[in-house]
């Protein structure tokens, strides 16, 4: 059978089950950024920056890695 599957070298980044794998982690950044009491303070401060700042900054940074770790892990070979 000619069918598309792991079986036949095809790769769609998902796991045995079906799910998604590594993709499930793209979700991760906005629905941590997306819950703004979480982060809605003043202290800790960062080189004078309130966290409420720095932690957005810093997800921007925490995304990349995140969508460079999926994108590598599931481009075909």
């Amino acid at each position: 059978m000619a069918g598309k599957g792991p079986e036949n070298g095809s790769d769609d980044g998902k796991g045995k089950n079906g799910h998604g794998g590594p993709i499930l982690l793209l979700l991760l950044v906005p629905m941590i950024v997306l819950y703004v009491p979480f982060y809605n303070r003043i202290e800790p401060t960062l080189f004078g920056f309130p966290f409420f700042y720095w932690f957005q900054l810093g997800w921007i940074f925490v995304s990349m890695i995140i969508t460079a770790a999926v994108y590598y892990g599931t481009e075909p070979r």
